[in-house]
């Protein structure tokens, strides 16, 4: 299974493209990276540039399931809004290319990859670069939560085969 992990943003939406298949090999890493918008670029144009770059990344990379974060409930109600418009791109570039979507909170992603919810962004990191047998911590950050969001829902989808397979 290959899982493209997504950590929505309006000037930075992380990607990761993660394969389960190669989770022994150190090669479960396919490519990761960001999409950055201007800050000083419309709305509208600031969601095609998302749009139209993760659809690239599905065509390259092919995954066969998206995993995307939820949004964390902000202070800042005008940044909460503009985020949930990424969000929204993004979850829209994955159903119009026939992807199953998972969406994580933080917490979430944060038990299943250090087995505590409030641990800190350097953990995660850390965790990932022994995890996937990195020389360095995956950059930018939203680059990482990305790739953690994607390893979160593998995580889970291996939790819902086993569960199946045993009658639960």
């Amino acid at each position: 299974m290959i899982v493209l992990g997504v950590d929505p943003g309006l000037v930075n939406t992380g990607w990761g493209v993660v394969s389960l298949e190669k989770i022994t090999t150190g090669e479960q890493i396919k490519a990761y990276g960001c999409i950055t918008t201007k800050s000083n670029c419309l709305l509208p144009e600031r969601l095609g540039v998302i749009y139209k770059s993760l659809t690239q990344i599905i065509k390259k990379y092919k995954p066969d399931t998206m995993a995307v974060e939820k949004i964390f409930y902000a202070k800042n109600v005008k940044t909460t809004l503009l985020l949930g418009h990424a969000r929204g791109i993004v979850l829209l570039t994955g159903c119009q290319a026939g992807l199953s979507i998972g969406e994580y909170t933080a917490l979430q992603v944060k038990q299943s990859l250090i087995g505590y919810g409030r641990a800190e962004k350097v953990q995660i990191q850390n965790m990932l670069k022994n995890l996937l047998k990195l020389k360095e911590v995956p950059r930018p950050d939203d680059a990482s939560d990305a790739i953690a969001v994607a390893i979160c829902h593998l995580n889970s989808s291996k939790y819902l085969q086993i569960t199946n397979k045993a009658g639960f």
